[in-house]
């Protein structure tokens, strides 16, 4: 767990929140809208290039709805909400829960999160996560000014299950093949997508609870490389 990338990371995320907060307090409402706008318009563009990358559609559309049905089911985002709330001390959808459920998910949601943690557990190099800690420094201070402490609680998230990936890069390293890769690339950017539409207030889809399309996605291929 003591990883100096995974470390790097949750600093970042730690400082950048920080810069957030501080200058979050001191932006009017329509600043901070605008700031809302920006960052989910981000998320939107990025989550499509990253849906491009799919191999076979129908395999992220089944990763999509298995792991949502999966993940309602279990209710994850309703946990993560739950834990927020006990970090707080409080009750319901507060923007310090909002804050940390929406960081968690854009933070751990990806190919550099499981590409980076897979070559800084097996090869020591830490570049892909250096590169994602500068990415998610600066996406914090946006998120930062808008949901306050909910995105520095965040910070654990990522270092808690960065540092697991790491540990467990050896299992997990089967990713990194484009079998795998294309499809599962594109359902983290579906996952990417619902959290823009959440950001611009179009349809506040629980994108938390798609997690589990992660793992059914490298099942589907998998199960599919049988029978070619």
């Amino acid at each position: 767990m003591l990883n100096i990338a995974v470390i790097v990371n949750t600093i970042a995320v730690l400082l950048g929140s920080s810069l957030g907060i501080f200058f979050g307090n001191r932006l009017k409402d329509k600043y901070q809208k605008i700031l809302f706008q920006a960052v989910g318009l981000t998320s939107f563009v990025i989550g499509i290039k990253m849906s491009f990358q799919a191999k076979e559609l129908l395999v992220v559309l089944g990763s999509m709805a298995i792991g949502g049905l999966i993940g309602h089911w279990v209710g994850i985002e309703e946990r993560l909400g739950k834990l927020a709330n006990k970090i707080e001390k409080s009750q319901g959808e507060t923007k310090f829960v909002k804050g940390f459920v929406t960081a968690t998910v854009l933070f751990l949601v990806g190919p550099m999160t499981i590409l980076g943690c897979i070559n800084s557990g097996l090869k020591g190099d830490h570049e892909l996560l250096f590169v994602k800690s500068l990415m998610d420094g600066i996406s914090s201070i946006i998120l930062g000014s808008m949901y306050a402490f909910g995105v520095m609680a965040s910070a654990f998230s990522v270092y808690i299950v960065q540092g697991l990936l790491v540990t467990f890069a050896s299992y997990l390293i089967f990713l990194s093949d484009p079998i795998y890769l294309g499809d599962f690339t594109a359902t983290g950017g579906f996952i990417v997508i619902s959290i823009g539409f959440r950001l611009l207030d179009i349809k506040d889809i629980k994108a938390g609870n798609f997690l589990p399309a992660l793992v059914v996605s490298p099942i589907i291929d998998y199960i599919l490389q049988l029978f070619k």
